[in-house]
């Protein structure tokens, strides 16, 4: 079964507890903390592989959870970090994020891999807060949760040349004569259900073949097998019009205005690709006696076009020349992705996140500023120790300073992480609503 939709959970792993542990062995005296690290938490990976050719096995499977991360241990050992989950899925395969409906990644080549969702870091272990003035710290970090998304699935077939045609036109013969593919073959209309792909070996290039389930008039309606596979030929290079010479219903002229529009009312920009027209069942009598009108049409069309005959393999040669040829030059005039200058604005962008700042958000005020919430919800603030080493970070990171240039009075709450805290003006500090 071809399946090329799928939706799925990813979990990534949570991050281990830092631990709370004291040196207590014999002839050691004033050991001091040794609480070790928590693990971090395994990421959710997809990877595209080539042997896949179907999002299947996701409707079956939709939820996935990475390993979480060790807890820390006495005597300064760190927790076990978790097992990355590795999800393959076939290369061409979209991923978007259901709620933003952002694109995550676009798998176009095997091995290509994408991080969906990170695993939590490890709490640090009451060990890393030991100072002159902090001896015997009792409070270590909590480890952080792993990330969490519904992803949406796309396959898109990665072919080079696509081939298009009514039904019964001849495309899957002619896929099965220049390819390795063998798809199903009947004389009755409706045989490709589902795309099929073929590798052409050349001498001086190899490149990949789809035949598109045949169209009719009123596919972008949904009539027929509807505009279901028609996402399939917007990553290809060459659009190959298969034309069925022999039909009295629908001849070339008429067949080929019908595939054009169907083409156009589903995206405009698939009618830029270039295109031949290969003119088939050339082998039958009654499309002999019309080769001399076809021609005359086709001169007027100003696309290339050559007569062949899939099931006798005439002409088979020539088609194959021009599709290597469309090939190599629109391969040679695919621009080169400026990767420095993309990490550079990447890099940009995330100095503009790390900047704090504070929202009004009905009777509440937000911090926004991931590394001071990160680390609020890392501790337990309710411990005094750790409130303390809280306020402090907090000072040192410019929040306080931050509280008085928005004015905020003292009976109006701020929201940091998972804590709500009302600001002292007199002492210049925050207190922590219980």
């Amino acid at each position: 079964m071809f399946i090329d939709r799928a939706k799925i959970y990813v979990k990534a792993g949570d991050g281990g507890n830092g631990c709370i542990a004291f040196r207590r062995e014999k002839f050691v005296p004033k050991g001091g903390p040794a609480g070790g690290d928590g693990g971090k938490g395994g990421d959710v990976i997809i990877e595209a592989d080539e042997n896949l050719d179907t999002l299947l096995d996701f409707h079956y499977k939709r939820h996935y959870y990475a390993e979480r991360g060790e807890h820390g241990k006495g005597k300064n050992q760190k927790g076990k970090d978790g097992k990355d989950l590795v999800i393959k899925v076939p290369v061409g395969t979209l991923i978007f994020d259901v709620e933003t409906g952002e694109l995550l990644a676009d798998l176009v080549s095997h091995g290509q891999r994408v991080v969906v969702a990170k695993g939590g870091k490890g709490g640090r272990g009451n060990a890393h807060f030991a100072t002159s003035t902090r001896q015997t710290p009792y409070f270590a970090e909590k480890g952080e949760k792993g990330e969490e998304r519904w992803l949406y699935l796309e396959l898109k077939l990665l072919a080079d040349v696509g081939l298009l045609g009514l039904p019964n036109a001849g495309k899957s013969t002619l896929l099965s004569r220049i390819s390795n593919a063998t798809p199903e073959i009947a004389p009755y209309p409706f045989t490709t259900k589902t795309p099929n792909l073929g590798v052409v070996e050349r001498e001086d290039i190899t490149f990949t073949v789809a035949d598109i389930p045949g169209l009719i008039e009123g596919a972008h309606e949904n009539k027929g097998m509807g505009d279901e596979f028609l996402r399939h030929i917007e990553r290809t290079l060459v659009l190959v019009f298969v034309l069925d010479a022999a039909d009295m219903v629908n001849p070339p002229q008429r067949a080929y205005e019908i595939l054009k529009k169907e083409l156009y009312l589903y995206s405009p920009k698939l009618l830029e690709k270039p295109r031949i027209i290969a003119i088939n069942k050339i082998d039958l009598p009654e499309a002999q006696e019309r080769i001399p009108e076809i021609e005359e049409w086709l001169k007027n069309e100003g696309v290339p076009y050559v007569f062949i005959s899939a099931k006798e393999g005439i002409n088979i040669d020539k088609l194959l020349e021009l599709m290597e040829k469309y090939v190599k030059e629109k391969k040679e005039s695919i621009p080169v992705v400026e990767i420095e200058k993309e990490i550079e604005e990447l890099k940009q962008e995330n100095k503009k996140q790390e900047i704090p700042e504070i929202i009004k958000e009905g009777d509440l005020w937000i911090l926004k500023d991931k590394k001071t919430e990160s680390l609020a919800n890392k501790l337990d603030l309710y411990n005094p120790q750790a409130f303390s080493y809280f306020l402090n970070y907090a000072k040192r990171r410019g929040i306080i300073k931050l509280i008085n240039r928005a004015k905020i009075k003292d009976d109006e709450e701020i929201k940091i992480g998972n804590y709500v805290f009302k600001y002292n003006s007199k002492n210049n500090s925050l207190e922590l609503i219980e």
